[in-house]
């Protein structure tokens, strides 16, 4: 399955800049939240939008508005413009933003099929990585005051990718040290609505502030210091598997409720009186690990040995903590709590599968209603142990953030994709766009795991009837 012939031309290489004079210097520290992202591999969000214009008219008209639009929005959303600075141990690395500062923009056009990359079906991940900026190389940062020199790293950069007369595709990457999806998804929707306010910007952006205050995060248990002590060594990853293909599973809002009921009436049957949960996330999610877990055993099936057949595997999902903390909603920066769900692989592949994933998930759920940061000191150090043996699925994303609502003006996207998803199991996540109540899982499978994996998928939906 080779990658579709593509040519992109670029029709404009710049920066934007908030407005001159708009947004003092300002520094902002790192909480415990933003520290455990250092090192991480960039984010990466796609959006795709119907376009049926040429590219004269994109230039003309379309183009000098998104620059417009985005250079008010990082007005209030300047840390994004700004730098992550990491001065020399044992000192503490932090956010800089100063006059002058910018985002990296890029406009190109495309002869790529449109309809082929929103599609469900297969699509190499290079294909997706032609529409993404890159950013900027790290440099060496002069404090002006202490003569220190500090490495910085910009945490933005922005691609707009043209279809003639078929679409438009705007991308993302940024370092996760300066925003989490909540976050960043603010301020995609709020650069969008500026866009499609089509000169009532300030109104617009007034609506939703982001609130910067950092002290609202309390550290009593030192985090901030035992995090570092594990992310000094840490280098930046890039850890995209580029030789894979990209695929989004739907499940619609009818599998949903069947998943639910099978759930409950497996349970039933156990006559246990463990608590069960049975949200959207919990089930869907459970289903999809057992789906992924036993593509992983689909080429072994060797569960003779006790060390195989107790083998835990791992679910690890992020809980947004900002409501649990008191936070604002629109508070910017990293909230977000891991949490590990384990079962026995055995048990995962046996005819109660999802049972056993829902459970495990749902225990999880709830321990977040317990408190947020309960055994927050354990957070890398159980999550390196879970990596190093391989058998985990991470989500990405969420449907809570109704990224299908982000629209430019141009109605909603036709397709959106998390383009890092692959690395450390990753899958991602997001409401469906054809239904409320129905989600959409994006995956990345080697060539040779496309059809193992449908299959999977069909017959698992099969079953619950």
């Amino acid at each position: 399955m080779a990658v579709l012939p593509d040519t992109l031309k670029v029709l404009e290489d710049t920066c934007v800049f908030p407005p001159p004079g708009s947004v003092p210097t300002t520094s902002l520290p790192l909480t415990f939240f933003d520290i455990h992202w250092l090192g991480s591999s960039p984010m990466q969000r796609l959006l795709f939008y119907d376009f049926p214009y040429p590219t004269f008219y994109f230039m003309q008209s379309t183009l000098p508005n998104l620059k417009r639009s985005l250079s008010l929005t990082l007005q209030h959303f300047f840390p994004l413009a700004g730098n992550l600075v990491c001065p020399p141990p044992p000192q503490k690395p932090y956010i800089l933003y100063k006059e002058g500062d910018s985002v990296p923009f890029i406009a190109k056009e495309s002869t790529a099929d449109f309809s082929h990359l929103i599609g469900d079906h297969a699509r190499h991940v290079q294909e997706f990585q032609a529409l993404l900026p890159k950013l900027k190389p790290a440099s060496t940062y002069s404090h002006s005051t202490t003569s220190t020199a500090c490495m910085q790293k910009a945490l933005m950069a922005i691609q707009v990718t043209l279809f003639p007369k078929a679409g438009i595709c705007v991308g993302a990457t940024f370092n996760h040290v300066a925003a989490d999806g909540k976050a960043f998804t603010h301020f995609m929707k709020s650069w969008a609505s500026a866009h499609r306010s089509q000169g009532d910007f300030m109104t617009c952006l007034n609506k939703s502030l982001p609130d910067y205050n950092k002290d609202l995060i309390k550290d009593p248990l030192g985090l901030a210091s035992i995090f570092m002590k594990d992310k000094w060594n840490w280098e930046d990853l890039d850890s995209i598997p580029y030789d894979k293909f990209r695929v989004t599973f739907v499940i619609k809002r009818s599998q949903v409720e069947l998943l639910k009921n099978w759930v409950t009436r497996k349970c039933m049957e156990e006559n246990g009186s463990e608590t069960l949960r049975r949200s959207t996330f919990v089930v869907t999610c459970a289903f999809m690990w057992v789906c992924l877990v036993k593509l992983q055993e689909s080429g072994t099936h060797d569960l003779s040995s006790t060390d195989s057949y107790n083998m835990l595997c791992h679910f690890i999902f992020l809980a947004d903590c900002r409501d649990r903390l008191k936070l604002p909603a629109t508070y910017f920066g990293n909230c977000l709590e891991p949490r590990f769900a384990a079962a026995k692989k055995s048990e995962l592949l046996g005819g109660k599968g999802i049972l056993v994933a829902a459970k495990a998930i749902g225990r999880e759920v709830m321990e977040l209603e317990k408190g947020a940061l309960r055994k927050a000191e354990k957070w890398l150090s159980r999550a390196e142990e879970i990596f190093k043996f391989g058998r985990h699925v991470c989500i990405a994303a969420s449907p809570k953030l109704r990224v299908y609502e982000t629209d430019f003006g141009w109605g909603r996207p036709r397709k959106t994709e998390v383009a890092h998803i692959g690395s450390f199991g990753s899958i991602s996540m997001a409401e469906s766009r054809e239904e409320e109540g129905g989600v959409e899982f994006g995956l990345a499978l080697a060539q040779d795991e496309l059809d193992s994996f449908n299959a999977v998928f069909e017959q698992g939906l099969l079953k619950l009837q």
